[in-house]
C-alpha cells in the first residue's frame, strides 16, 4: 500500500493549472484541512487530458494523481463509474485515517462531470437500450434503476441538485448534497455509472422565486408542480438526449398513455401515492420521453423489491416536507429568504369588523382553520387574505363553498369537451367539471364544478382531467362564485 500511494506521490506529471475550457471541480473541508481538485479537458465525451491540485496531505495529492492517471483517455461514462471504493482499491487500500483522500478526490472528480453533464454538451450518440434514471436516493428511484438494469437497459442515473442551505436537514431533501451523495454511492454499488446535474440557479430563481412572491401577493404556490414542470425534468430529458439515452426513467406513481395527439401524464395505478397532480405542467413533447417503471406498483411492493435486491434504502421514510423547507419552518424560510417577517394585521369577518389580530397575512391560507387567534360560536376558515392591506378574512366553512372556479394561465392538451373533472389540490378526489375551451393556452378560463368544492386556494395547480388521464392544467386565480 505505502509503495503505491509514493509512487502517485512522486508522479507530479498532471499536477497543474486547469487548461482554458476545462471542467474543473474541487471538495474540500475534511478534517486534516485537505482541498482537491480535478479538472478535465473533453472531446466529443472522451477526457483528453486530466490534471489535479491538491492542499494537505500526501494522501490526497495520491488520489488525485490515480484519478487522473484513471479517467485520462476514457469516456466521460468510463470516469462516472469511479467512486471512492475504486480510488482507494487503485491504492491498494487506505487505512482509516486516510479514506478520507480517496471520498474528497471522488466529490471532486463527480463535481467536475457535474460541469460536463450541465455543459450542454453532446456526450454520446444514441445507444439502442440505453436509459437515465433519476435517482434521488429515495427508495422509489431506487427500485427503478434496480428494474431497468435487471431487465438488461445499458442503465445510467443522475440526480439532481436543486438546493444547499446549511438551514436546511439535507438528509430529509430529495435534491440537497447529502442526497446527491447517497445517491451517487448507491448506484456505484449497483455497477450504474452516475452525474450530478445542477440547476440550483433556474430553481432558486423560478420556482423558490415564485414561492416568495406568491406568499407575499396573498397566494399559496405549489412549487413542485412548478418545478417538475418547467425545471428539473426537462433539463434531465435533455441530459439523456446527450447521452444517447432513449428515455428518462423515473419512479414516480404514474403512468404514460398515448391518443391521437400524442403522450399525456395519467394517474397511477395505487391511488394513494398517484403523483399525476405533481406532474400535469409537464409538456407532452417532455411526457413522451418519460418512463414509469412503477406505475402499477403499490408502495409496500416497491419496499418488498428493494429488500429483495438489497437496496439499503428499502425502509428509508419518505420525505414530507418541500425540499428547500426541510427542517425548517416556513415561517422562518419566509422571513430569512423572503423579507417576509411578521406585521400584524387585522381578522376581519364578512362585514369587515375587525374580530382580532393576526402576525402577517403570509401565515395563512383559504381553508386555513388553525391559528386564527380568534373566539368564535362557531369554528372559522380563512375565506381570503389581501396583501396589500394585510387583511385576513375568515367565516363559516359553508363560505368555502364554491361551484365556480377561476383558472389564470391555462394549458389545453386536448379540446375541453374532454374534460369531465378537476382536481384543486394535492390527494384529494377530483371533482366532476365542465370546463368550454379549445385546445391551446388560454390567460382566464372558469371550470364549472357538478358539486361544490370547500376553498380552492389561488395559487395552487388546478389539475384538469379525463377520466385519469391529464388533459390541461391551470393556476387557480379566485373563486368565481358561491354555493
Amino acid at each position: 500500500m505505502e509503495s503505491l500511494l509514493s509512487e502517485y506521490v512522486a508522479d507530479r506529471s498532471r499536477e497543474s493549472e486547469p487548461a482554458p475550457g476545462s471542467f474543473t471541480g474541487a471538495a474540500g473541508g475534511a478534517a486534516c484541512g485537505d482541498l482537491a481538485r480535478i479538472s478535465l479537458s473533453v472531446e466529443s465525451g472522451l477526457i483528453t487530458k486530466a490534471c489535479f491540485g491538491t492542499e494537505g496531505c500526501a494522501a490526497t495529492r495520491a488520489a488525485c494523481a490515480c484519478v487522473c492517471e484513471l479517467v485520462e483517455g476514457e469516456s466521460v461514462l468510463d470516469a462516472a463509474r469511479i467512486g471512492a471504493d475504486r480510488i482507494e482499491a487503485e491504492l491498494g487500500g487506505l487505512s482509516p485515517a486516510r479514506r478520507h483522500a480517496a471520498m474528497l478526490t471522488g466529490d471532486a472528480l463527480h463535481r467536475a462531470l457535474s460541469q460536463v453533464a450541465s455543459s450542454g454538451e453532446v456526450l454520446s450518440p444514441p445507444v439502442d437500450g440505453r436509459v437515465l434514471v433519476a435517482v434521488s436516493g429515495g427508495v422509489d428511484s431506487a427500485v427503478a434503476a434496480l428494474g431497468e438494469k435487471e431487465a438488461g437497459a445499458d442503465v445510467i442515473a443522475v440526480t439532481v441538485k436543486l438546493w444547499a442551505d446549511p438551514d436546511t436537514d439535507g438528509t430529509k431533501a430529495c435534491c440537497s448534497p447529502e442526497a446527491v451523495l447517497g445517491a451517487r454511492s448507491l448506484t456505484h454499488d449497483l455497477g450504474i455509472p452516475h452525474f450530478t446535474l445542477d440547476l440550483e440557479g433556474p430553481f432558486r430563481e423560478r420556482v423558490v422565486g415564485e414561492f416568495l412572491r406568491g406568499y407575499g401577493e396573498g397566494r399559496t404556490p405549489n412549487p413542485c408542480v412548478l418545478c417538475n414542470g418547467e425545471v428539473r425534468i426537462a433539463a434531465m430529458v435533455d441530459l439523456a438526449d446527450r447521452l444517447g439515452a432513449e428515455s428518462l426513467v423515473t419512479g414516480h406513481y404514474a403512468r404514460v398513455v398515448e391518443d391521437e395527439g400524442g403522450a399525456l401524464i395519467a394517474a397511477g395505478s395505487d391511488e394513494a401515492k398517484d403523483q399525476s397532480y405533481m406532474l400535469a405542467a409537464l409538456p407532452p413533447d417532455v411526457v413522451a420521453r418519460l418512463k414509469f417503471p412503477l406505475a402499477d406498483l403499490t408502495k409496500e411492493q416497491v419496499r418488498a423489491i428493494a429488500e429483495r435486491g438489497g437496496l439499503p434504502v428499502a425502509r428509508k421514510p419518505e420525505s414530507q416536507d418541500l425540499c428547500f423547507l426541510a427542517g425548517q419552518s416556513k415561517k422562518d424560510f419566509l422571513r430569512r429568504h423572503g423579507g417576509l417577517a411578521d406585521r400584524p394585521g387585522p381578522v376581519v369577518d364578512e362585514s369587515g369588523s375587525e374580530l382580532g389580530r393576526h402576525p402577517g397575512h403570509h401565515h395563512f391560507t383559504v381553508g386555513q382553520r388553525r391559528g386564527l387567534g380568534v373566539a368564535a360560536t362557531e369554528p372559522l376558515y380563512v375565506l381570503g387574505t389581501d396583501a396589500k392591506s394585510n387583511t385576513v378574512r375568515v367565516g363559516s366553512r359553508s363560505r368555502l363553498a364554491t361551484d365556480r372556479v377561476r383558472i389564470r394561465n391555462a394549458v389545453m392538451h386536448r379540446d375541453g369537451e374532454r374534460v369531465d373533472r378537476v382536481r384543486l389540490r394535492y390527494h384529494t378526489e377530483p371533482v366532476p367539471a365542465r370546463v368550454e375551451a379549445s385546445a391551446g393556452l388560454h390567460k382566464t378560463l372558469e371550470v364549472r364544478l357538478d358539486h361544490p368544492f370547500d376553498g380552492p386556494a389561488p395559487g395552487q395547480a388546478a389539475v384538469l382531467m379525463s377520466g385519469d388521464v391529464v388533459v390541461g392544467h391551470a393556476t387557480i386565480a379566485r373563486q368565481s362564485g358561491s354555493k
